[in-house]
């Protein structure tokens, strides 16, 4: 997955933003004003932070190379996953979803409410 994919993936999720709150090369993909991704964009390698149920991510770490605890960021809660090629495009959408979920599901009940009717 390079870049614009992954930027796209991130996007495609219903009511995600990016914002640039750190710096300007840092994408910082939200939900409901809070984070569930984020990226240099320009990095080489390409790297993205995700959120991570901790058991979860203990097991990602192990298994894959490519997955550390996150970078600067709560490392019991975030992965940073090097996008190298060891980890399949599908396996990596479905981190993209699984971080996106976690946030969306400690958001208050209207901002859920929210999310779901525009859904519709």
């Amino acid at each position: 997955m390079n870049a614009n994919e992954l930027k796209a993936r991130c996007l495609d999720l219903l009511g995600a933003r990016e914002d640039f709150p750190f710096d300007a090369e840092t994408s910082v993909f939200k939900v409901g004003g809070k984070m569930f991704a984020l990226s240099n964009l320009k990095s080489d390698p390409l790297q993205v932070s995700l959120k991570c149920d901790p058991d979860f991510a203990e097991h990602l770490r192990r298994t894959y190379p490519a997955v550390t605890p996150g970078y600067h960021l709560a490392k019991r809660h975030w992965n940073t996953i090097t996008l190298d090629g060891s980890i399949s495009d599908e396996m990596l959408i479905d981190l993209i979803r699984d971080s996106y979920d976690l946030v969306v599901a400690k958001l208050p009940k209207v901002q859920r409410a929210q999310l779901a009717n525009d859904q519709v």
